[in-house]
């Protein structure tokens, strides 16, 4: 039990000086007084496990982070960073099923009709854009959107492009030109929404 109650002491002192709060801000925000702050960082006194709960939320830890020694050189990971760690595997498994989903279909077509078709590997790049568009809105910055959708618009018309050259003999590079205006259009989106944020 006095292990546990150090282990407690030491890591409200090592979360709150590493928010920089005073004892008395600390104490402030958790409606309690500094001298409770205070006996609770010189293993006097254990706050209850609401108390806990609380400073856990606040620091963005889990409640068992307190109960468990710690190294002082020992840096500390907050549940937003394993969530934001986490979104980022899932989008790079995602981009990389992607990929994999085209080379068994690149191979598939290989074997069975001998063509060396390259350019499924073309139009797995707006399929990828539209992955990183969905779990960029979700979980990661949006501002970066504007250069996922400016990814998307370029790649599917070199898509399209290649697709009719490949497929159809026909080399219609004026589809580029569409990509100007929907450019303009993309970045006066983006410009409009962060000026209308700045208000």
């Amino acid at each position: 039990m006095d292990t546990v109650r150090k282990n407690i002491a030491a890591n409200i002192v090592k979360l709150r000086t590493n928010a920089k709060l005073t004892q008395a801000e600390l104490a402030e925000k958790l409606s309690y007084s500094d001298k409770s702050v205070s006996k609770w960082e010189r293993a006097e006194s254990v706050p209850d496990i609401y108390v806990l709960n609380t400073m856990a939320e606040m620091f963005g830890v889990t409640v068992d982070y307190f109960l468990q020694e710690h190294k002082p050189e020992e840096k500390i990971i907050t549940k937003d960073e394993i969530r934001n760690k986490n979104h980022k595997v899932i989008t790079l498994i995602s981009i990389l099923g992607v990929l994999l989903l085209v080379t068994v279909a690149f191979t598939s077509i290989w074997a069975t009709i001998g063509e060396f078709l390259w350019i499924s590997y073309i139009i797995a790049i707006p399929i990828i854009c539209v992955l990183l568009l969905v779990f960029n809105t979700l979980w990661f910055n949006r501002h970066n959107n504007m250069y996922v959708i400016s990814g998307l618009v370029w790649s599917l018309l070199t898509t399209v492009y290649l697709s009719l050259l490949v497929f159809a003999d026909k080399n219609l590079w004026l589809l580029f030109v569409i990509g100007i205006p929907a450019q303009i259009v993309v970045l006066l989106c983006f410009g409009f929404v962060k000026s209308g944020k700045t208000k």
